[in-house]
């Protein structure tokens, strides 16, 4: 199929509400690494965008009473990882700590670990399996 025969290319944005949009956008930037904007600014060093690198998207349907993530959130952010041990060390460092479970990780599908944002919204990391 041809790109001009109307097609999806891949996710395009993700955005989210806030009670802070700076200090939310400051804390992805500062704890992930990833240039996230408050809406209708760019980032501190003018980026409006993240590009990102190529490689797997999951986009998934669960059941409305799963326990994968908390019930009073609808979405959960999964973000692919590389080096998942350093980041996950590096977010306890700056008070952010990391939830890791062994029945999370498969040698087939890669390595997990869940945190939450300022503002409690589940985060996802994923590290797919190398090789």
């Amino acid at each position: 199929m041809a790109q001009s025969d109307g097609r999806v290319l891949g996710i395009g944005g993700f955005f989210l509400r806030s009670k802070d949009p700076g200090a939310l956008a400051a804390w992805y930037r500062d704890n992930l690494g990833m240039v996230v904007t408050k809406a209708g600014e760019p980032d501190p060093s003018g980026a409006w965008t993240w590009v990102q690198e190529s490689g797997e998207t999951v986009f998934s349907t669960f059941p409305a009473d799963t326990d994968y993530w908390p019930a009073e959130r609808q979405v959960m952010l999964n973000l692919r990882v590389a080096g998942l041990d350093s980041l996950v060390e590096r977010l306890a460092a700056a008070g952010t700590p990391a939830e890791r479970r062994a029945e999370w990780d498969d040698p087939h599908v890669g390595r997990f670990a869940r945190v939450h944002d300022l503002e409690g919204n589940p985060i996802e990391l994923w590290e797919p399996p190398t090789g």
